[in-house]
Protein backbone atom coordinates (compact mmCIF):
# COMPACT_ATOMS: atom_id res chain seq x y z
CA UNK A 1 0.00 0.00 0.00
CA UNK A 2 3.12 2.39 0.88
CA UNK A 3 4.67 1.80 -2.50
CA UNK A 4 0.76 2.28 -4.07
CA UNK A 5 0.72 6.42 -2.28
CA UNK A 6 4.18 7.06 -2.88
CA UNK A 7 3.61 6.00 -6.62
CA UNK A 8 0.24 7.46 -6.79
CA UNK A 9 2.34 11.34 -5.17
CA UNK A 10 4.65 11.40 -8.34
CA UNK A 11 1.53 10.55 -11.40
CA UNK A 12 0.60 13.14 -13.65
CA UNK A 13 -1.79 15.61 -11.99
CA UNK A 14 -4.52 14.33 -14.01
CA UNK A 15 -4.40 10.67 -12.79
CA UNK A 16 -4.31 12.33 -9.03
CA UNK A 17 -6.90 14.35 -9.60
CA UNK A 18 -9.45 11.62 -11.02
CA UNK A 19 -8.39 9.40 -7.94
CA UNK A 20 -9.02 11.74 -5.42
CA UNK A 21 -12.58 12.86 -7.35
CA UNK A 22 -13.13 8.95 -7.76
CA UNK A 23 -12.43 8.28 -4.02
CA UNK A 24 -14.80 11.28 -2.85
CA UNK A 25 -17.63 9.93 -4.97
CA UNK A 26 -17.14 6.61 -3.48
CA UNK A 27 -17.24 8.16 -0.12
CA UNK A 28 -20.12 10.65 -0.74
CA UNK A 29 -22.95 8.40 -2.80
CA UNK A 30 -23.75 5.67 0.06
CA UNK A 31 -24.95 8.77 2.38
CA UNK A 32 -26.18 10.74 -0.73
CA UNK A 33 -28.38 8.43 -2.40
CA UNK A 34 -30.79 7.40 0.88
CA UNK A 35 -30.88 11.22 0.93
CA UNK A 36 -32.29 11.72 -2.60
CA UNK A 37 -34.46 8.61 -1.95
CA UNK A 38 -35.89 9.93 1.49
CA UNK A 39 -35.97 13.52 1.68
CA UNK A 40 -38.69 15.05 -0.35
CA UNK A 41 -38.14 18.80 -0.26
CA UNK A 42 -35.69 19.53 -3.40
CA UNK A 43 -34.45 22.00 -1.68
CA UNK A 44 -33.70 20.69 1.73
CA UNK A 45 -32.21 17.76 -0.29
CA UNK A 46 -29.80 20.19 -2.22
CA UNK A 47 -28.57 21.35 1.00
CA UNK A 48 -28.10 18.81 2.81
CA UNK A 49 -25.94 16.42 -0.10
CA UNK A 50 -24.40 19.52 -0.74
CA UNK A 51 -22.63 20.21 3.26
CA UNK A 52 -22.22 15.96 3.65
CA UNK A 53 -19.80 16.50 -0.03
CA UNK A 54 -17.91 19.41 1.33
CA UNK A 55 -17.42 17.86 4.65
CA UNK A 56 -16.20 14.80 2.98
CA UNK A 57 -14.28 16.44 0.89
CA UNK A 58 -12.57 18.49 4.01
CA UNK A 59 -11.79 15.18 5.61
CA UNK A 60 -10.96 13.61 2.32
CA UNK A 61 -8.31 16.54 1.94
CA UNK A 62 -6.58 15.77 5.68
CA UNK A 63 -5.79 11.83 4.70
CA UNK A 64 -4.64 13.22 0.94
CA UNK A 65 -1.91 15.31 2.71
CA UNK A 66 -1.11 12.75 5.65
CA UNK A 67 -0.90 9.54 3.49
CA UNK A 68 -0.31 11.07 -0.04
CA UNK A 69 1.93 13.93 0.54
CA UNK A 70 2.85 13.59 4.13
CA UNK A 71 1.95 16.84 5.42
CA UNK A 72 -0.04 16.66 8.15
CA UNK A 73 -0.94 20.51 7.99
CA UNK A 74 -1.74 20.28 4.29
CA UNK A 75 -5.29 22.72 4.67
CA UNK A 76 -2.10 24.90 6.24
CA UNK A 77 0.02 24.61 3.07
CA UNK A 78 -2.95 25.43 0.60
CA UNK A 79 -3.18 28.79 2.24
CA UNK A 80 -6.25 28.58 5.36
CA UNK A 81 -4.83 29.31 8.41
CA UNK A 82 -6.10 30.56 11.00
CA UNK A 83 -4.31 33.83 11.65
CA UNK A 84 -4.37 37.13 12.55
CA UNK A 85 -2.74 38.20 8.70
CA UNK A 86 -5.43 36.16 6.97
CA UNK A 87 -8.43 37.57 8.91
CA UNK A 88 -7.06 40.78 7.54
CA UNK A 89 -6.45 39.56 4.13
CA UNK A 90 -10.14 38.26 4.67
CA UNK A 91 -11.45 41.48 5.42
CA UNK A 92 -9.84 43.30 2.97
CA UNK A 93 -11.12 40.78 0.41
CA UNK A 94 -14.72 41.03 1.60
CA UNK A 95 -14.36 45.12 1.46
CA UNK A 96 -12.76 45.08 -2.53
CA UNK A 97 -15.32 42.62 -3.30
CA UNK A 98 -18.33 44.46 -2.10
CA UNK A 99 -16.68 47.95 -3.26
CA UNK A 100 -16.68 46.68 -6.48
CA UNK A 101 -19.99 45.46 -6.98
CA UNK A 102 -21.31 48.86 -5.84
CA UNK A 103 -19.08 50.82 -8.25
CA UNK A 104 -20.31 48.47 -11.05
CA UNK A 105 -24.13 49.07 -10.24
CA UNK A 106 -23.24 52.44 -9.63
CA UNK A 107 -22.06 53.73 -12.46
CA UNK A 108 -24.46 52.27 -14.17
CA UNK A 109 -27.16 54.03 -11.82
CA UNK A 110 -25.25 57.66 -13.29
CA UNK A 111 -25.38 56.93 -16.96
CA UNK A 112 -28.68 56.27 -16.48
CA UNK A 113 -28.89 52.26 -17.34
CA UNK A 114 -30.95 51.27 -14.09
CA UNK A 115 -32.93 53.24 -11.52
CA UNK A 116 -32.20 52.71 -7.63
CA UNK A 117 -35.51 52.01 -5.64
CA UNK A 118 -36.46 51.20 -2.70
CA UNK A 119 -36.18 47.81 -0.69
CA UNK A 120 -39.17 46.13 -0.62
CA UNK A 121 -38.08 43.73 2.31
CA UNK A 122 -36.50 43.93 5.48
CA UNK A 123 -33.08 44.66 3.81
CA UNK A 124 -30.59 44.75 6.86
CA UNK A 125 -31.92 40.70 7.11
CA UNK A 126 -30.50 40.22 3.12
CA UNK A 127 -27.69 41.91 4.24
CA UNK A 128 -26.72 39.32 7.02
CA UNK A 129 -28.24 36.60 4.52
CA UNK A 130 -26.17 38.15 1.60
CA UNK A 131 -23.32 37.72 4.06
CA UNK A 132 -23.45 34.56 5.29
CA UNK A 133 -24.24 33.10 1.66
CA UNK A 134 -21.39 34.71 0.28
CA UNK A 135 -18.40 33.51 2.80
CA UNK A 136 -19.99 29.74 2.64
CA UNK A 137 -19.61 30.30 -1.28
CA UNK A 138 -16.02 31.92 -1.01
CA UNK A 139 -14.94 29.17 1.46
CA UNK A 140 -16.18 26.51 -0.89
CA UNK A 141 -14.83 27.23 -3.96
CA UNK A 142 -11.65 28.87 -3.13
CA UNK A 143 -10.32 26.30 -0.77
CA UNK A 144 -11.37 23.56 -3.91
CA UNK A 145 -10.01 25.93 -6.30
CA UNK A 146 -7.32 28.10 -5.39
CA UNK A 147 -6.80 25.63 -2.42
CA UNK A 148 -6.33 21.98 -3.57
CA UNK A 149 -6.71 21.76 -7.25
CA UNK A 150 -3.71 24.93 -7.90
CA UNK A 151 -1.75 23.06 -5.94
CA UNK A 152 -2.34 19.56 -7.58
CA UNK A 153 -1.98 21.64 -10.86
CA UNK A 154 1.31 23.94 -9.36
CA UNK A 155 3.54 20.69 -8.70
CA UNK A 156 3.51 19.85 -12.35
CA UNK A 157 3.40 22.20 -14.52
CA UNK A 158 4.70 25.84 -14.39
CA UNK A 159 2.96 28.88 -13.39
CA UNK A 160 1.48 30.12 -15.80
CA UNK A 161 0.20 26.60 -17.52
CA UNK A 162 -1.34 26.24 -13.69
CA UNK A 163 -2.80 29.85 -13.60
CA UNK A 164 -4.51 29.39 -17.40
CA UNK A 165 -5.56 26.07 -16.43
CA UNK A 166 -6.94 26.25 -12.96
CA UNK A 167 -8.82 29.59 -14.01
CA UNK A 168 -10.70 27.79 -16.96
CA UNK A 169 -11.19 24.96 -15.14
CA UNK A 170 -13.07 26.95 -12.55
CA UNK A 171 -15.27 28.77 -15.25
CA UNK A 172 -15.97 25.53 -16.80
CA UNK A 173 -16.88 23.86 -14.06
CA UNK A 174 -20.17 26.29 -12.99
CA UNK A 175 -21.67 24.78 -16.16
CA UNK A 176 -21.76 21.43 -14.99
CA UNK A 177 -25.84 21.64 -16.05
CA UNK A 178 -28.31 20.86 -18.30
CA UNK A 179 -27.66 21.88 -22.08
CA UNK A 180 -30.11 24.25 -22.45
CA UNK A 181 -29.36 25.96 -19.27
CA UNK A 182 -25.30 25.74 -20.65
CA UNK A 183 -26.29 27.59 -23.55
CA UNK A 184 -28.46 30.47 -21.15
CA UNK A 185 -25.71 31.36 -19.53
CA UNK A 186 -23.02 30.47 -21.97
CA UNK A 187 -22.04 34.21 -21.98
CA UNK A 188 -20.54 34.68 -18.13
CA UNK A 189 -17.99 32.18 -19.18
CA UNK A 190 -15.07 35.10 -19.94
CA UNK A 191 -15.98 36.66 -17.35
CA UNK A 192 -15.43 33.59 -14.83
CA UNK A 193 -11.99 32.90 -16.49
CA UNK A 194 -11.19 36.77 -15.65
CA UNK A 195 -12.33 36.10 -12.13
CA UNK A 196 -10.43 32.95 -11.77
CA UNK A 197 -7.41 34.62 -12.75
CA UNK A 198 -7.74 37.44 -10.11
CA UNK A 199 -8.23 34.83 -7.20
CA UNK A 200 -5.04 32.91 -8.14
CA UNK A 201 -2.79 36.53 -8.54
CA UNK A 202 -4.50 37.98 -5.42
CA UNK A 203 -3.43 34.52 -3.47
CA UNK A 204 -0.25 35.49 -4.70
CA UNK A 205 -0.14 39.04 -3.77
CA UNK A 206 -0.74 37.37 -0.25
CA UNK A 207 2.45 34.90 0.04
CA UNK A 208 -0.09 31.83 -0.62
CA UNK A 209 -3.17 32.47 2.12
CA UNK A 210 -6.18 32.06 0.99
CA UNK A 211 -8.09 34.87 3.31
CA UNK A 212 -8.00 37.64 0.21
CA UNK A 213 -9.59 35.08 -2.56
CA UNK A 214 -12.32 33.80 -0.13
CA UNK A 215 -13.42 37.54 0.84
CA UNK A 216 -13.40 38.84 -2.30
CA UNK A 217 -15.04 35.87 -3.70
CA UNK A 218 -17.73 36.39 -0.86
CA UNK A 219 -17.77 40.31 -1.33
CA UNK A 220 -18.75 39.77 -4.84
CA UNK A 221 -21.59 37.38 -4.27
CA UNK A 222 -22.56 39.55 -1.02
CA UNK A 223 -22.68 42.42 -2.80
CA UNK A 224 -25.35 40.69 -6.06
CA UNK A 225 -27.28 39.09 -3.77
CA UNK A 226 -28.28 42.64 -1.79
CA UNK A 227 -29.13 44.00 -4.44
CA UNK A 228 -30.64 41.07 -6.46
CA UNK A 229 -32.49 39.91 -3.40
CA UNK A 230 -33.19 43.31 -2.03
CA UNK A 231 -34.74 43.98 -5.47
CA UNK A 232 -32.68 47.32 -5.27
CA UNK A 233 -32.59 48.15 -9.05
CA UNK A 234 -34.87 48.31 -12.02
CA UNK A 235 -32.92 48.35 -15.98
CA UNK A 236 -33.85 51.30 -17.48
CA UNK A 237 -33.82 49.90 -20.90
CA UNK A 238 -31.50 52.77 -22.51
CA UNK A 239 -28.86 49.96 -23.64
CA UNK A 240 -29.52 46.25 -24.86
CA UNK A 241 -29.14 43.70 -21.79
CA UNK A 242 -26.13 42.32 -23.53
CA UNK A 243 -24.27 45.40 -22.10
CA UNK A 244 -26.01 45.59 -18.64
CA UNK A 245 -25.98 41.90 -18.37
CA UNK A 246 -28.64 38.98 -19.81
CA UNK A 247 -30.78 37.52 -17.33
CA UNK A 248 -30.24 41.10 -14.79
CA UNK A 249 -26.78 38.69 -14.34
CA UNK A 250 -23.84 41.13 -14.58
CA UNK A 251 -21.42 38.30 -15.17
CA UNK A 252 -23.28 37.78 -18.70
CA UNK A 253 -22.76 41.56 -19.97
CA UNK A 254 -20.18 43.50 -21.20
CA UNK A 255 -20.20 45.80 -18.28
CA UNK A 256 -19.15 43.23 -16.18
CA UNK A 257 -16.70 41.73 -18.28
CA UNK A 258 -14.68 45.05 -18.38
CA UNK A 259 -15.19 45.28 -14.68
CA UNK A 260 -13.76 41.65 -14.16
CA UNK A 261 -10.60 42.94 -16.56
CA UNK A 262 -9.74 45.82 -14.49
CA UNK A 263 -10.04 43.85 -11.06
CA UNK A 264 -7.83 41.18 -12.76
CA UNK A 265 -5.10 43.40 -14.64
CA UNK A 266 -4.93 45.77 -11.15
CA UNK A 267 -4.40 42.65 -9.13
CA UNK A 268 -1.81 41.04 -11.59
CA UNK A 269 -0.05 44.01 -11.19
CA UNK A 270 -0.03 44.05 -7.54
CA UNK A 271 1.42 40.55 -7.60
CA UNK A 272 3.81 41.01 -10.00
CA UNK A 273 5.33 44.28 -8.06
CA UNK A 274 5.59 42.14 -5.12
CA UNK A 275 7.62 39.51 -6.58
CA UNK A 276 9.74 42.21 -8.35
Amino acid sequence: MKINLVRLAQSPAPIRLGYFILNLLLLWLPFAVPIYLLVDDSNLESILTIVLLYVEFIFLLKLWGKYIYQQPQILRHYGLEISRQNAIDLLRGLAIGIISILILFGLQGFLGWLVWQQPHVFLLKIILEGLIVGSGIGFAEELLFRGWLLNELQRDYTPRVALWTDAILFAALHFIKPLEAIIHTLPQFPTLVLLGLTQVWGKGWRRGRLGLPIGLHGGLVWGYYIINVGELIKYSGQVPDWVTGVNNNPLQGVMGMLFMSVLALWMRRITIKIKS
